[in-house]
Parts: C-alpha cells; structure tokens; sequence
C-alpha cells in the first residue's frame, strides 16, 4: 500500500502550522486520535486500578487494551510481556536493578559506543555496583555502522548481557540486532535492544529477533510521554522486582511501580489506533500495524534519499553516517552533520528562525559525539524525518541550510 502525506498530515493538529518539525528523533507530535483517547479517559474513566466501581474497571479495561495492543505492535506473544513505565530510560534502570541481582563479581556486560546513554549507563553502574567487568563495542568513524568483527572477541563464557541499540538516535544507524542476539545467546548471554529510534520507522518483531528485552518510547512513534518494556515471560516471571507491598507478584504488575499514567496508557493506545487506521483497519491488529509500517517504510525511504542528496550539495555540510543509496535501508532518516565555521547551537537556531525545528548537541548519544571527537564543539546537527514529513519541506530546509552554510 502507498501513503497520501496530504490525508495523513489532516491527523496531526500540530502540523496545521508553518513550522517544520524534524525535532522527531526527540518526541513526535501526536494525531487526533491521541488527543482524543486523553481527553475520553480524563473526562469519563478517570480512577485508579483495581476498584470494584464504574470508573475503575473502566481504566482497567482501557490499560489492558492499549497492553494488547503495544504486545501486537512489538510481534509478542502475549499481553503480560508488556511492562508501562514513565519512559525507556526509566524503565531500563529498573530492570537492570532486577537483573543485577543475578550478577556475580567478574561477570561481564558488553555494551556500544553507538548507543543512546540509556543504553549504557543503566549498565554501567550495575556494573560498579556488581563488580562486572564492562566491554564496549566499537563502531567505524567512517560510516557509523557497528564493527561487529570485534564482537566475538568480546564474548566469552562470563558475558551475561548484551546491551545493543536498534537504530542510531543520533545517525542513524540501524544496527544486525538479529546477528547480534543470536551471537549473544550462542555465548549463554541475554540481550537487552533499544528500540526508541527503530519503532516509528520501522516493523518490530520480537519473537523473530529472539531478543530478551526490548524497549520504545511511545512518544517517538506519535503517542503521549511513556515507555514500554517487552521482556520474554519466563525472564520477566523469574526475576524478582524491586517494589512495594503488597503489589502483585506476577508480571506485568510486578514491574509497574507506583500509580501509572493511565492517561498516557490510553494516548498510547490511540496512536496504534492511528497506525492501525494508515494500515487500512480500524483496531490495532498486527496486519493492519504491519501494513502501516510497510507503508511508512516505503515513503521514508524516498524522504532519506532527498534529505541526503540536497544536504551532500551544500559545500561546508559535513553528514557523519551512511549516505550511500545502495544502503539506505541500513538507516533510518536521522540524520545528523556539521557545518564549517558554525557550531550546532547556531545553526538550529538559524533553522529555528526560519520555522524549522531541528536538534543540536549529543542527544544523550553521548559516546558517539566523544567518538566522533565532536562533543568539545557542541556535538552535531540533527534532522529526523517521520512520515508526515514532506519533501516541500526539505526543500525548504535546503535553501535556508545554503544561506547558513554560505554566511549570510
């Protein structure tokens, strides 16, 4: 199926504006159907869970919902896989408190010079406070893919995690997690896939991938401000979960400490609806999510192959990643550069000036900027494209980049 960027740009509030929002890699806006299951909720079932009244089992049915319908979007097996949480860094320094309890002194944990931070540091101090040794997995400076060459070499029969990003929040790369997990099981080892950046873009299947753990942000693919765990039920049931009495002993409960944000449980659900509604049905179903992502993906691949040539045009542009047409499917269009003779925070603003919303600095990808030796000159550039992007607007960030780029 195609995509009509005129009939979906209609569902998004927000773009009725001039402004041009290619901020998305850092929150997306969200379509009507988002607003409305907020405001419904607020307005009708607003109660805390398990009360034997209206309200109550209202909300319930609601977050049970939108957990069926997050389940059948990452391809689990079943709803109970799905933990809710305030977002996925929350959520990750929550499980790894979790898993380390397992750690012993002198076990080992790999993680990527490629990843978000909280993909790293959750770790990291698990790590410290476990005495586990730490590994990182390196990446070449060139085109910012994973060189998975070292990869073996790092593995050995004391790797008890393996912590990988499925696609660059900050260029763009979309990482082999499918080789990556199942090298990882091979040496006895889970893995741990940071989704953020891969969910809007691109179809998710957990089971296929085999991973242990993965985890969105539904603020990145057109919903309210929450995260979502996918943990296999054996793990999620095995480990023992820091939380209050008497709260339930059973995944997901477990894991979903304190009062959960129920309403931007039911916004959540309203973006898969909306998913669901591009991919030709009206409930969030795996065909119609899959049909929708397809779509997404065909339309995206178009805009990242507009975005790289007009930007590869402008002399003084500087795009850190993939820019090969042949290889487009290996990215996501994130796309990130630097401009010669001005730092990032100036040229976002420049962009801001003209209407168009872009991201400068490290984007907590703070390993990447280190590694690129660009963090002591404010890091980089950031264009992220969604599907309600239009090619009208690229070109309409050209011409501004090229004054920019030029001096004037």
């Amino acid at each position: 199926m195609t995509l009509d960027p005129t009939e979906v740009r209609r569902q998004f509030p927000a773009l009725a504006t001039e402004a041009v929002y290619f901020d998305n890699p850092g929150g997306t806006q969200v379509p009507q159907r988002v607003i409305e299951r907020i405001s419904n909720y607020l307005t009708t079932t607003n109660a805390n869970a398990g009360g034997a009244f209206a309200t109550s089992r209202a909300s319930d049915a609601v977050v049970e919902e939108a957990r069926l319908a997050v389940a059948r979007f990452l391809g689990a097996s079943r709803p109970e896989e799905i933990i809710f949480g305030p977002n996925m860094t929350t959520l990750t320094f929550n499980l790894s408190r979790a898993l380390g309890r397992r750690l012993l002194p002198g076990d080992e944990i790999i993680v990527t010079h490629l990843d978000h931070d909280a993909n790293i540091s959750p770790w990291l101090h698990i790590a410290e406070d476990r005495g586990c040794v730490v590994h990182w997995l390196d990446f070449d400076v060139e085109d910012c893919t994973l060189r998975l060459e070292q990869f073996d070499r790092l593995l050995s029969s004391r790797t008890r995690l393996v912590a990988v990003g499925y696609a660059s929040n900050a260029v763009g790369t979309v990482n082999p997690v499918a080789e990556v997990v199942h090298r990882a099981h091979q040496a006895g080892a889970l893995c741990f896939v940071d989704a953020v950046q891969y969910a809007p873009h691109r179809l998710i299947d957990v089971q296929a991938l085999d991973c242990d753990f993965l985890a969105v942000s539904a603020y990145k693919f057109f919903g309210p401000h929450l995260g979502a765990l996918y943990g296999k039920f054996e793990h999620l049931a095995r480990l023992r979960a820091y939380k209050v009495r008497p709260a339930s002993d059973e995944p997901p409960g477990k894991f979903e400490t304190g009062t959960p944000a129920f309403e931007n449980i039911a916004g959540t659900l309203g973006a898969l609806e909306y998913l669901a509604w591009l991919g030709g049905a009206t409930s969030a179903e795996r065909p119609a999510l899959a049909n929708a992502m397809e779509a997404i993906q065909g339309y995206e691949r178009t805009l990242t192959l507009a975005l790289l040539e007009r930007l590869g045009g402008i002399p003084g542009v500087h795009i850190f990643g993939l820019t090969e047409p042949e290889r487009i499917d290996e990215r996501v269009p994130t796309v990130s550069f630097t401009v010669d003779g001005q730092t990032p925070r100036r040229v976002a603003e420049r962009l801001a000036q003209a209407g168009i919303y872009v991201w400068d600095g490290n984007f907590y990808a703070l390993a990447v900027t280190q590694r690129l030796g660009l963090e002591p000159r404010g890091g980089l550039v950031r264009v992220g494209l969604v599907h309600y992007n239009t090619l009208d607007e690229i070109e309409r960030f050209e011409g501004v980049l090229r004054r920019v780029a030029a001096g004037d």
